[in-house]
């Protein structure tokens, strides 16, 4: 840093600073005619005319001589700003603005109104006795009540309900009989409105029951579902199929699988004779009425997979025990069922003695 020309020409040192006067800066001392510079020199009027021809610093240097450097310094320096209040909200922490409510189209407007006009015309009724309802595909209170679905807890091989003493894990009838599927659940218990409705939808025509059955059914068997790879029916032997128009096993496995988006498949099995109806038969006559009535139809679905079938109702679990073995003989990693309905077993007797209907 080159030092200041002070005098006649002579050069202060670098480094050099006026003293400061009473009341005043360094700068404001050296602005005065004869006031002594830091080499203990006058100051005169050649002391300006020098500096005014000497190069002169920016005027943003905070260090500068003169008043003028004082107020350059003053004026390039920021005002300070006031300190944040503590108690004042973040504005980092303030949600953006809502974005608007998309206007609703004339078409919204015109669907609003015919579903009006349609619950005004034709409001919604009970699935099972007709009585109105709030909701479309949906029992009235008091069918509701006489409508028995099935909870926890439950045993975990067959879903028989059992008593909350009960502290096994399965039920009596699980304990002494081979069952080839691995687990098995039932929506409702075969009596009361349950039995109703599933006798109209099998024997009746009643299809619109297969939408409420279904959500009774997803309810029940959701880790069944979630773990399938395939859902597909119980098959019926064509001569059946003919006289009934329809598999009811077929309807329920297929609204299944759509609403709870798993792979529905309905011919992985066929049956190969029309058996006789196993209503009144024991278990072991039903099991023997079965013995080779079904065939894997797909093998290369069945290979390897983990399959879910679905029945209308769950009686001995024989006809789902037979299909069951004939899957896993073709090479499926896992069976599962899911039903409707299911009778409830009981402590002595046969449990099937009080059926008029049963599935062949």
């Amino acid at each position: 840093m080159a030092g200041f020309v002070a005098g006649d020409g002579e050069t202060c040192p670098p480094g050099a600073r006026f003293p400061r006067a009473a009341g005043g800066t360094a700068q404001a001392a050296g602005a005065g005619r004869g006031a002594p510079d830091a080499c203990g020199r006058a100051v005169g009027e050649g002391f300006r005319e020098t500096q005014a021809a000497a190069p002169t610093r920016p005027r943003s240097d905070a260090g500068g001589h003169g008043d003028d450097g004082a107020q350059a310094a003053h004026a390039d320096r920021a005002p300070a700003e006031p300190a944040p209040d503590p108690l004042a909200p973040d504005p980092r922490d303030t949600d953006p603005p809502e974005a608007p409510a998309p206007r609703a189209s004339l078409s919204d407007h015109l669907r609003r109104v015919r579903l009006a006009a349609a619950d005004l015309l034709y409001p919604p009724l009970c699935t099972w006795c007709r009585a109105e309802v709030m909701d479309p595909h949906a029992l009235c209170p008091a069918c509701w009540r006489e409508t028995h679905y099935i909870a926890h807890p439950l045993c975990d091989r067959c879903g028989a309900p059992l008593s909350g003493s009960e502290d096994a894990p399965f039920c009596d009838h699980c304990l002494n009989r081979p069952l080839a599927f691995r687990r098995a659940r039932a929506a409702v218990l075969y009596e009361g409105v349950g039995r109703d409705l599933t006798l109209a939808f099998k024997h009746g025509d009643r299809l619109d029951i297969a939408r409420p059955a279904s959500t009774w059914m997803r309810r029940i068997g959701r880790d069944l579902l979630d773990e399938a790879d395939w859902v597909t029916p119980v098959p019926l032997h064509w001569t059946r199929l003919l006289k009934r128009r329809f598999n009811q096993s077929a309807e329920l496995a297929r609204r299944v699988a759509r609403d709870a988006g798993r792979p529905y498949c309905g011919d992985l099995l066929r049956r190969n004779r029309a058996t006789p109806s196993q209503g009144g038969l024991g278990r072991d006559e039903r099991r023997a009425n079965l013995e080779g009535a079904f065939a894997v139809r797909r093998p290369d679905r069945v290979r390897g997979a983990r399959i879910l079938l679905v029945d209308d109702v769950y009686t001995s679990g024989a006809t789902l025990s037979v299909c069951a073995a004939t899957l896993l003989a073709a090479g499926a990693r896992q069976v599962e069922a899911l039903c409707l309905a299911r009778v409830a077993p009981e402590a002595d007797g046969p449990i099937f003695s009080r059926i008029e209907e049963e599935d062949p």
